[in-house]
């Protein structure tokens, strides 16, 4: 990294020399970019299955808490530091103004120190239930010599059964990680959920690794292993699943046994987790070396024309005409009727729409289902113990299908955007990574059924009333064939009513839960349409400010280049012979150092010279 930084000042000083402002601006974003050098790696999972003792396991410390009555509840970041620390964080404002996207609106964090011994009691569904105090995540920085490289693991609440809507907030943090832990223990093989979810995990972050924990539970866990590897290769998934056991991993650290190490499998998940962290620092060593590149291409583009112009004053006529015509277009790309623009903007509506017809589609789709399995289950009070998981884990799929597709057709419109302001502007552009930002963080609120039952009083009262209503009838009838009132054919026709009153009114109580079921179903899809809905259309508003952005500062910057290499070659043409000389001296000089660092940037970033 130290090459990496040294570049980065190289190329500053020769933006600064050519006085330009804004390209030692965007240096600087870069330069700020490489001083954050955490590798995120976030550990997911269902509830219960050792993802804190996992943590704590890699890090050696228990920094975690782990008890069989705790879970987590508030993402928990472990990154070094040479010393102990606790910061919660809690983020409140928004992103931008929903009414007016391009006006920014307030948005700040709320940073506060505590012990370590403090931790539990904030991180922990005992001490902070549902994360009642709303903190975003927690940092703990750790002086370990395993984390010095960058390293950063988020240990994240348990989803409540991967096939959740709850999982959703999950794979909103996934295309913003370097790495995805992927935890179940070896209680059981891979649920039909756990495999739809590592179908969506990898689609958003390709780095997966699947771990197998608890192995020294479990006799059968190589069965297990084995299965959970069919699983994954038969959906797919090019995962590698790594067995481990944290207990035998804390039993070799207090015995300092390297062979029981080995058997806890924690040797081999660390240099999986060192290959990451090399990984990544070439990445952004690429990406630097890639914004270096673009930099000298703008700052050799003015200087070949300033330098034709000074060394050759007879074509400075058509090299400035030539500069004024790249001024026009460069010009043109800022305009709103630029076809970038237009693309942009037409793009962000129209998958505005169908990522919202999308997930009303399958919603749809899911509350057919749903009600006709009430109508055929009968009471849906005696099965809604299963019926409502099974509705919650249909909706929580199509809703994290329905989010993957939005991300991906994000980013296709990205490239589309890119495409067409490279075809008009002639410039080769970077890759673009739109951020998904914490989309679907929202919580739902689960689905609830009213499956009270008439008390004993209340069925005698309304049978009582059926057959007081049925005695009285036949009675007065009775007794113009001179009987009394209470004879055997009132008493006898009372009985019956009553007992047709008591089934009328189970028949009328099963019609009203079932009526419930469904308006509890169609309320949950409602309130998942609208938090899942929202945070699309908030993504989506973010990619367009991003784009919009992005290329209206590449314009600036080419604009303002082509300005100064105008004035240089207009001031060329009119300088004596000697100041003529000492120009060209100083612009092979400034042309030789630009070269010197545009190889180097190639060089990181495996790149080859353009020809010619």
């Amino acid at each position: 990294m130290s090459d990496v930084a040294e570049l980065i000042e190289a190329a500053s000083m020769l933006a600064a020399a050519r006085q330009r402002a804004d390209l030692t601006g965007r240096l600087q974003a870069t330069a700020a970019r490489l001083a954050d050098d955490r590798v995120r790696v976030l550990v997911i999972g269902e509830f219960k299955q050792g993802k804190s003792q996992l943590v704590n396991a890699l890090v050696r410390a228990k920094v975690c808490p782990v008890d069989d009555d705790i879970a987590t509840s508030v993402p928990t970041a472990v990154s070094y530091a040479d010393s102990p620390t606790v910061t919660l964080v809690k983020h409140s404002g928004r992103d931008f103004d929903h009414d007016d996207p391009d006006a920014p609106a307030p948005a700040h964090s709320e940073r506060t120190e505590v012990s370590l011994d403090e931790l539990a009691a904030h991180v922990a569904h005992v001490g902070n239930p549902e994360n009642r105090e709303g903190l975003s995540q927690v940092e703990v920085g750790l002086p370990s010599a395993f984390l010095q490289g960058g390293l950063e693991l988020v240990d994240t609440p348990g989803v409540g059964g991967l096939g959740s809507v709850r999982a959703t907030a999950t794979l909103a943090a996934l295309p913003g990680a370097d790495a995805v832990l992927l935890i179940s223990d070896a209680a059981q093989e891979y649920t039909a959920a756990e495999i739809e979810f590592a179908k969506h995990a990898v689609r958003l972050c390709p780095n997966l690794t699947c771990v197998v924990t608890k192995i020294d539970l479990y006799p059968e866990w190589r069965r297990i292993h084995a299965l959970n590897v069919e699983h994954l290769a038969r959906a797919g998934i090019k995962a590698e699943v790594v067995p481990v056991s944290s207990t035998l991993r804390w039993l070799a650290l207090e015995h300092d046994d390297n062979d029981l190490n080995v058997e806890s499998g924690f040797p081999q998940l660390a240099t999986l987790l060192t290959e990451i962290v090399a990984d990544a620092e070439a990445l952004t060593g690429r990406v630097v070396a890639n914004s270096v590149l673009r930099v000298t291409e703008q700052l050799s583009a003015g200087l070949n024309a300033e330098l034709g112009a000074a060394e050759n004053p007879k074509t400075v006529e058509a090299i400035t005409r030539d500069l004024r015509e790249s001024r026009s277009r460069v010009a043109a790309l800022r305009d709103r009727s630029a076809r970038w623009q237009q693309t942009l903007a037409d793009g962000v509506n129209d998958l505005t729409a169908d990522i919202d017809y999308d997930l009303r589609d399958r919603m749809r789709e899911i509350l057919r289902s749903a009600e006709d399995e009430i109508e055929l289950l009968g009471d849906p009070a005696v099965v809604w113990v299963e019926f409502a998981p099974w509705v919650e884990e249909q909706v929580a799929s199509a809703a994290s299908a329905n989010f993957v597709w939005a991300h991906e057709r994000a980013q296709w419109l990205a490239g589309q955007v890119a495409d067409h302001f490279a075809e008009d502007g002639q410039l080769s552009l970077p890759d673009l990574a739109p951020s998904t930002g914490s989309a679907m963080l929202a919580e739902i609120r689960p689905m609830t059924l009213d499956d009270s039952e008439p008390t004993l009083g209340e069925k005698a009262l309304t049978a009582v009333r059926g057959g007081y209503i049925g005695t009285l009838m036949f009675g007065m009838f009775s007794t113009v064939a001179g009987l009394a009132l209470l004879n055997p054919f009132s008493v006898g026709a009372g009985l019956l009513l009553g007992g047709r009153s008591l089934r009328e009114e189970k028949k009328r109580q099963l019609t009203r839960r079932q009526a419930q079921a469904k308006l509890a179903v169609r309320q949950y899809a409602e309130d998942v349409i609208f938090h899942v809905g929202k945070d699309s259309r908030d993504m989506l508003r973010r990619v367009q400010r991003e784009l919009r952005d992005h290329f209206t500062g590449v314009a600036t910057e080419l604009d303002l280049a082509l300005q100064a290499s105008v004035r240089t070659a207009e001031d060329a043409a009119h300088a004596s012979s000697a100041d003529r000389d000492a120009l060209v001296r100083k612009l092979r000089a400034q042309a030789e150092a630009i070269a010197g660092v545009e190889a180097a940037a190639r060089r990181l970033s495996n790149v080859p010279a353009a020809v010619g």
